[in-house]
């Protein structure tokens, strides 16, 4: 049968739309113009004398003196401190307004003295940065970002679309542990390829005395590799249905949050879990729920974890030291990882910076 021209003419527009969707899916092109996918980039580890850069990007420390302990937690950590030119600004529960806050970060990426970056607060405003960030700036000039909490949000945009590991640890405006510290040094100042991290610190058990904050409870058994993402629970899923979107897909999903009553880290795991989100992942990690405000009508933190999680058969494994914590590791988004959730361990498998 023969083919009118019209028709000749609509099927070539539609094969070479489909060549062009299928060319932008092989780039991996995304709505900034730098890959969903990006290959994997790491930056350069932290050495002596490194000079980090402090900034702000959501909300601030109450006094100026704070700022200048977070510099020279810096320096006691044997580094440089530059702070950023907005560190000091207050605008209510933000740390200056949305440009200033981006300024610092993409200024932070863009100086050449400047080695790695330590946020020194969370609090909120970091998702309002997240399309004023210069990706292209950022994939270009890799560094060490580390913070927690609501800077989650820029962690997982940033290793989206750069492909650039960030870092979940600690802020510069608290003082590191003992354990911290070691954490910090194992992941970010002497790496292996193979490294331990997120275990409980050590605890010498004697006759009427036994560990109870930090032990760790297999919900489903099993083991599993992926890249590690994920971070705080409540800004993970503000990121659903936007271009920041994690990719879940065959990863290891790490958990934490602070001041959420069981009946809201249900709501928000069902949202994942709604949204086809937690059966993609390989594995998933909870850290800890700290300050979760119990009332009598409750299902316990326990209950909620085993009631979502249980039903994947997804390994899953509770209690790693990640979180609103004195003792923290640093989890590397982007790294490749091993859960053994019956060995009660999560393993790097490759070094997270260069």
């Amino acid at each position: 049968m023969k083919l009118s021209q019209q028709n000749l003419t609509r099927r070539k527009l539609i094969q070479i739309a489909g060549g062009i969707a299928a060319l932008a899916s092989v780039k991996g092109l995304s709505q900034t113009g730098l890959a969903r996918s990006a290959q994997i980039s790491k930056p350069n580890r932290l050495s002596a004398g490194a000079t980090i850069g402090l900034i702000t990007p959501a909300s601030n420390v109450p006094e100026n003196e704070d700022l200048l302990a977070a510099m020279d937690l810096v320096r006691s950590l044997g580094f440089e401190a530059k702070a950023a030119p907005n560190l000091r600004r207050r605008k209510q529960y933000l740390a200056g307004s949305d440009k200033q806050r981006a300024e610092d970060l993409n200024g932070m990426f863009a100086d050449q003295e400047v080695d790695a970056i330590f946020c020194v607060r969370g609090g909120y405003g970091s998702g309002r940065l997240l399309r004023e960030l210069d990706y292209q700036t950022i994939a270009s000039n890799p560094k060490i970002l580390m913070g927690y909490s609501d800077i989650t949000a820029i962690l997982n945009a940033i290793h989206l679309k750069t492909g650039m590991i960030t870092y979940h640890g600690p802020m510069a405006g608290d003082n590191f542990s003992s354990y911290t510290y070691d954490q910090f040094q194992r992941v970010l100042m002497e790496p292996r390829q193979v490294t331990l991290i997120g275990e409980p610190p050590p605890f010498v058990e004697k006759p009427g005395v036994v560990e109870r904050k930090n032990r760790l409870t297999p919900i489903v058994s099993g083991q599993a590799e992926g890249r590690l993402i994920g971070g705080n629970l409540s800004l993970l899923v503000t990121l659903l249905g936007t271009p920041y979107e994690p990719d879940f897909d065959g990863a290891i999903l790490f958990i934490e949050d602070v001041s959420e009553p069981p009946y809201s880290v249900d709501r928000m795991l069902t949202h994942l879990w709604l949204s086809g989100h937690l059966e993609r992942t390989a594995g998933i990690v909870f850290g800890k729920f700290t300050d979760d405000n119990y009332d009598n009508n409750t299902l316990s933190m326990e209950q909620v974890l085993h009631e979502r999680c249980e039903p994947l058969g997804i390994p899953t494994l509770r209690g790693a030291m990640i979180g609103h914590i004195e003792d923290q590791t640093v989890v590397p988004i982007g790294a490749n990882a091993h859960l053994d959730v019956n060995a009660g361990t999560l393993t790097l498998l490759e070094t997270a910076v260069s």
